[in-house]
């Protein structure tokens, strides 16, 4: 898959602000079937960047219920939290 297939797109959250700037980790939401090394294949081709570790999230779609009753459907995800080497940094988020 080319990276752009694999990277959707950043998750810019408070959460997200304090992992930066305390752990270097960048988080990006990505594709459902793409894996720790493809997201990390990614992300050093196009930020330019080297990349220490990955880590993965997942969120399994669900059913939304009101009083007992099923009334839509909550979509699932998948995030991947990005490590950084030392002194690499993105430039998109700074200044976010």
């Amino acid at each position: 898959m080319d990276y752009t297939q694999v990277i959707l797109k950043p998750v810019v959250t408070e959460k997200a602000t304090l992992i930066k700037d305390a752990f270097n980790q960048i988080t990006f939401l990505v594709a459902q079937r793409a894996g720790k090394i493809e997201v990390k294949k990614a992300v050093q081709e196009a930020f330019k960047v080297k990349v220490l570790q990955v880590r993965m999230v997942v969120r399994k779609p669900g059913r939304k219920t009101r009083h007992g009753r099923v009334v839509g459907r909550v979509p699932g995800w998948k995030k991947a939290y990005v490590t950084l080497a030392p002194g690499e940094k993105i430039e998109i988020y700074e200044g976010v």
